[in-house]
């Protein structure tokens, strides 16, 4: 504890006897500071003993001491020494009745005590207190420490919570709570999730302090991770503000936890090569030596059905964007808070998504496989996920809040678009989801469940579901629900309706020029699956003309109508233009 006036009136060696405020002498003392000022409040901090034998004050006038007490409580004064046998005798009436008013303690310092042996004091009380503070803060480190060694972050969370008279709560990336200490404080610590969110949106090492009429305690939370993003964070609630000594048990605890989250760069970077070459033993079709490479690290992955993801950030994704509901998209379940925080990918979508999965197959003691591909920013990443899994549906939530994200950034941009802003307009589009533009857009394509033996049917799969979201603008395509729509819709893209064009512009310059009607009765024709009577009944012609018409379309087009590919390529010809 700091000094405080009542160990100094219990100093043997001061003799201070105490005139005013009685009551108060538990107020700990900052600093002992003499001052024959008339107004010495410009030059306090707060927290003083001030020193005075009123050189330059008449301490018996009661308007002039009610002044200049009152002026030391408001500047936060601990109290006020006045020595007697200089210029008073003793401490005169004024002096102690305006210090009873205003309820500041009043110390009468004797004659042989010199302001320096006060100084002293409190110096040395000051300096044994921080020594203390020190050596407290060391055995708690030790014990935290040994607590780690023994029990991991649990063990360290108990050892702090008892260091500091309070509770501790660790958080991981996502904002979720992993472990509270003791057990009581979960549900206090799981409605700090939007303040932990909030931490992390801060670059790291970043801290807050919660706390006032609507919580019970005092809380304040701590990022944890070296990188540019924090990988954890850590809350600590106790009834007052930190001491010395809870303040080094809290900074130890930090580093301490740092260490246990963040896996070294040399580890990770070993699990990544790993992880690289099972995925390629894989693709290559040797399941076999991909069980024997994969080991403890990923055999239980693939021990059961996984789904492949494949990512990567689409900078022309925008460009390509198309409004179609043609394939529905994957079914993603209502983004909670902490996923539509993890959405704000803060410029690195992939590392974003990494950071969802990692988290959610760490909460459920699941195995992820995660291999990002290419050397510069913004490539692509393949990751193994267990089909039904916490790191599948966290990707499927993720993927929610990114585009209900860039659908807000949609609307805003249409509105810019209307009113003749092209700038907002960008501005809208590139801040659409957060922090992430339109050209770090993310885009994701899964696969359906597969084994070992089929991971490259699995791989192409994803690409292909990735394509479609690339082409679409969509976050996330499933590749096994693509076939559930039509392929109807396909048929509006810019570059199918350039061929269709094509293909029958000979037709249409025909039919333009009053020599008849072959394109409406090569779609009848189509339509009725080459029946003769059945066509010819639809366009009100004899069977005989509709032949001519046939023929003749063959002619212009010098295809033969009786090769089946021919067929479809017209009929989607036909659905194409027909969409326009």
């Amino acid at each position: 504890m700091p000094p405080t006036l009542a160990s100094l009136v219990h100093h043997s060696a001061l003799k201070l006897t105490v005139r005013a405020g009685g009551d108060r002498l538990d107020v700990p003392v900052r600093w002992a500071h003499p001052s024959e000022l008339a107004d010495p409040v410009p030059y306090m901090e707060g927290g003083e003993l001030l020193l005075i034998t009123a050189l330059k004050l008449d301490a018996e006038d009661s308007e002039i001491m009610g002044s200049y007490v009152r002026r030391l409580v408001e500047a936060g004064v601990a109290g006020l020494g006045f020595a007697v046998g200089v210029n008073y005798e003793q401490t005169p009436k004024a002096l102690v009745d305006a210090a009873e008013k205003e309820g500041l303690p009043l110390l009468e310092v004797p004659r042989r005590t010199p302001f320096l042996a006060i100084s002293k004091a409190v110096s040395a009380a000051i300096a044994a207190d921080q020594y203390r503070a020190v050596t407290a803060g060391f055995a708690a480190q030790r014990e935290l420490t040994r607590q780690t060694l023994t029990d991991g972050p649990e063990g360290l969370l108990a050892a702090l919570a008892s260091e500091v008279d309070g509770w501790a709560a660790l958080y991981d990336a996502s904002g979720a709570v992993v472990a509270t200490a003791p057990e009581w404080a979960g549900r206090r610590a799981a409605r700090l999730t939007a303040d932990v969110e909030r931490l992390r949106e801060r670059p790291a090492p970043a801290s807050s302090v919660v706390g006032g009429p609507e919580h019970e305690d005092r809380v304040e939370l701590h990022s944890l991770g070296t990188g540019r993003r924090p990988r954890a964070a850590l809350a600590v609630g106790t009834a007052a503000a930190l001491g010395t000594a809870e303040r080094y048990a809290v900074h130890s605890a930090i580093a301490l936890l740092t260490l246990t989250t963040e896996r070294s760069r040399s580890l990770h970077a070993a699990e990544q090569r790993v992880g690289a070459a099972v995925l390629r033993m894989l693709l290559a079709g040797e399941p076999d030596h991909a069980r024997a490479v994969a080991g403890d690290l990923y055999g239980e992955l693939l021990d059961a059905p996984f789904r492949m993801i494949v990512a990567e950030s689409a900078s022309a994704a925008s460009a390509a964007r198309v409004q179609a509901d043609s394939h529905p998209r994957v079914p993603l379940t209502k983004p909670t808070a902490a996923t539509l925080a993890a959405a704000d990918a803060q410029g690195d979508p992939l590392g974003s998504l990494t950071e969802v999965l990692e988290s959610a197959a760490a909460r459920a003691g699941e195995s992820v496989l995660i291999v990002p591909q290419g050397d510069g920013e913004g490539e692509r990443l393949v990751a193994l996920a267990a089909d039904r899994g916490a790191a599948v549906a966290a990707c499927a939530e993720y993927a929610t809040a990114l585009e209900a994200a860039r659908e807000g950034g949609d609307a805003v941009a249409e509105q810019a678009v209307g009113t003749g802003s092209g700038s907002a307009s960008s501005a809208a589009s590139s801040s659409s989801s957060g922090t992430v533009g339109y050209d770090d857009e993310l885009v994701v394509g899964m696969s359906a469940p597969a084994g070992p033996i089929a991971a490259a049917a699995a791989y192409k799969q994803a690409e292909q579901a990735l394509s479609v979201a690339r082409r679409r603008g969509w976050v996330c395509v499933e590749h096994e629900q693509m076939a559930a729509g039509s392929v109807v819709p396909l048929l509006a893209d810019d570059a199918v309706k350039a061929f269709a064009d094509g293909l029958l512009r000979a037709l249409h310059d025909h039919d333009a020029r009053g020599r008849g009607d072959l394109v409406a009765s090569l779609r009848a024709w189509l339509s009725r699956h080459g029946q003769w009577d059945a066509a010819a009944a639809d366009l009100g012609v004899h069977r005989h003309t509709l032949r001519y018409r046939m023929r003749r379309v063959e002619e212009i087009l010098g295809r033969s109508l009786d090769d089946p590919d021919v067929r479809m390529e017209l009929w989607l010809a036909l659905k194409a233009t027909s969409s326009e």
